[in-house]
């Protein structure tokens, strides 16, 4: 039986990448490019979501921030980066039933690194903030597993 893929929780989102199976069963996590260019994603969290005190899973912020971390490197749509740091700290607690929503900047990009900050917010409240060291390994489709 296959998981049916809930609706965007707001209008004008979509899934960010609808073929990456391990963030489509982690979320899955909507996407919007906005007018100022920067890369918004959310998701309505569910009690899977969570842990058994009903506060969202440390690893699905990580796992949202990470993508929002990748989106946010990239400087065109193909490009394909990986993380190679991540630094992450939780500063409040999320409940599951709550709208989660990311937002990275860039901080540098240089010929194959990319150096980005973001944060997890659900409306005004930060649950986690993070920064990482992204290399691009080049054009998604063309790259190597050497």
């Amino acid at each position: 039986m296959s998981k049916q893929t809930p609706p965007p929780p707001l209008a004008g989102y979509t899934i960010y990448d609808p073929v990456d199976p391990f963030e489509n069963e982690a979320g899955p996590f909507y996407w919007r490019l906005l007018d100022d260019g920067s890369h918004h994603f959310v998701l309505r969290t569910e009690a899977h979501h969570a842990n058994s005190h009903e506060v969202i899973h440390g690893g699905l912020m990580m796992t949202m921030a990470d993508l929002t971390m990748a989106a946010t490197a990239k400087e065109k749509p193909d490009d394909a980066y990986v993380t190679v740091a991540f630094n992450s700290e939780f500063v409040a607690a999320g409940y599951a039933g709550d709208l989660v929503e990311a937002r990275g900047e860039l901080v540098r990009r240089t010929g194959s690194m990319a150096f980005v900050r973001g944060h997890i917010s659900v409306g005004e409240t930060i649950l986690f903030v993070c920064s990482a060291v992204m290399k691009r390994i080049g054009r998604r489709g063309e790259t190597s597993k050497s």
